[in-house]
């Protein structure tokens, strides 16, 4: 079956102060780019019969997710995370040699050739271990699709730089925040975003700001549209608010819609996702529906 966009990475649990949930920012975002009408489809491995495999397929069942890309692991464990929270702020202890380090580069392309893929969505942090950086490379190289990459630079990952330029040379929409826009500065040398897209041939960098709003570089290296912060104003956490932000902006590319409305519709919707406990929301049929509607209400791109 055709799928619009498939998402290659890591599906796991977060075990946050007030329980376990099925996450991981490839699971994150498919969720939203359901709800927000799109096809998505997860590839990604969790363990074979564990509870947290259970919740993860549970969880994709419940936001209405294919789970054919869903590889099946007899030697590993699900993948879990610890998010401690400070504030409303978060920090991150990813449990190591998890299913999702194990991702089979022939299946993975067996699911990609059936799926005929609009948007190819990678990240970083499920590259961490050979298998599974192997098959998402793999994925990239065997498709035309548009390769979108959410950095999502983690703490505790073994040749993150290698691994992270690697990544920004297979990508053309590259999307980072602030703190991962000087990381990347600093590992090339590059002064200026602009010097960054030149120098990976980007299409597009996406740079998110946290109280500073956000940016868009284009192909030659302009800024093209930018935004201010939106308020928060009942503030939970921002867990999952990049995840929210990148499956907006694709929802709205896939649907066809203007490219600086788009920006700022994504970057609402991020900062309501804030407004939730974690990375998903506890009551999707009333959470969904205003986006939904300010989705459609969004200008038709021009030719």
């Amino acid at each position: 079956m055709d799928r619009q966009l498939v998402l290659l990475g890591e599906a796991l649990v977060d075990r946050l102060p007030s329980g376990p949930v099925a996450a991981g920012a490839p699971l994150n975002a498919a969720r939203h780019l359901q709800a927000l009408g799109c096809q998505p489809l997860l590839v990604s491995r969790i363990g074979e019969q564990d509870e947290d495999a259970a919740r993860i397929q549970n969880a994709m069942r419940e936001a209405g997710l294919c789970l054919d890309g869903l590889q099946r692991d007899a030697l590993h464990a699900t993948g879990t995370v610890d998010v401690l929270m400070q504030g409303t702020s978060h920090r991150f202890v990813i449990a190591a040699n998890a299913a999702w380090d194990h991702i089979d580069a022939q299946q993975a392309l067996a699911f990609l050739s059936g799926a005929r893929p609009r948007v190819l969505y990678f990240g970083t942090l499920a590259q961490r271990a050979p298998g599974s950086r192997a098959a998402i490379r793999a994925a990239l190289g065997a498709s035309a699709a548009l390769r979108f990459l959410d950095l999502n630079l983690r703490e505790g990952v073994a040749d993150l730089q290698s691994i992270a330029l690697a990544s920004l040379e297979l990508a053309h929409w590259v999307k980072v925040n602030d703190e991962e826009l000087l990381q990347l500065q600093r590992w090339t040398g590059c002064n200026a975003a602009a010097e960054l897209v030149a120098r990976f041939a980007l299409q597009r960098l996406i740079v998110t700001r946290g109280a500073m709003g956000y940016q868009s570089f284009d192909a030659q290296g302009q800024c093209d549209a930018e935004g201010e912060a939106e308020p928060v104003t009942h503030l939970v956490d921002t867990v999952g608010a990049g995840d929210a932000f990148s499956a907006c902006l694709l929802a709205a590319h896939l649907h066809g819609r203007a490219w600086a409305p788009a920006l700022a519709l994504a970057n609402r919707f991020a900062a309501a996702l804030c407004g939730q406990v974690g990375a998903s929301t506890s009551d999707p049929t009333s959470f969904y529906p205003p986006w939904q509607a300010a989705l459609a209400a969004l200008p038709k791109e021009v030719p």
